[in-house]
C-alpha cells in the first residue's frame, strides 16, 4: 500500500511496509506539475502481464509491485487488493505511470486532479 501526501509543490508516495521490500522502493517525490491524471482503477490490475520486472515482484492474483517495462512505459507498481487501485499518468519522470494500492482510492484521485487541474490552467 502507498500513501500519498503533499508537500509543497511536491507530492510524495510513500509506500508502506513490507511492500518496501517487494517494491525495492520506499518513496517518490514527485512534482506537482508532472502529474497529468489520475483515477480509480481496479481494472488496471487485471491480466497474468504486467511487463517485465526491472526489479519488481509478481506474484499472479495476489501482488505486483517493483518497476515493470510494458509497451514501451517504465511503470511503478504496489498493489496488493484490485478495488483500492489507482492510476496515475506522469510526464517528465522516471516512470510513465504509478499503479498503487491506497487506503482511500477516491480521496487520492481528487487530491491529485485538483492539483493537475490548478496547474493546467
Amino acid at each position: 500500500m502507498v500513501e500519498v501526501s503533499r508537500e509543497g509543490e511536491e507530492i510524495v508516495f510513500n509506500v508502506k511496509g513490507l511492500h518496501k521490500l517487494w517494491a525495492f522502493k520506499s518513496r517518490l517525490q514527485i512534482p506537482r506539475q508532472h502529474i497529468l491524471g489520475a483515477r480509480k482503477d481496479p481494472e488496471a490490475v487485471k491480466g497474468w502481464w504486467h511487463g517485465w520486472r526491472v526489479p519488481g515482484t509478481h506474484i499472479p492474483g495476489l501482488l505486483t509491485a517493483g518497476t515493470f517495462l510494458q509497451d514501451e512505459k517504465r511503470i511503478f507498481w504496489d498493489v496488493h487488493h484490485a478495488d483500492k487501485t489507482v492510476v496515475i499518468d506522469l510526464d517528465h519522470e522516471d516512470y510513465n505511470q504509478l499503479i498503487i494500492e491506497v487506503e482511500n482510492p477516491d480521496e487520492v484521485v481528487a487530491l491529485l486532479s485538483a492539483d493537475s487541474a490548478s496547474h493546467a490552467s
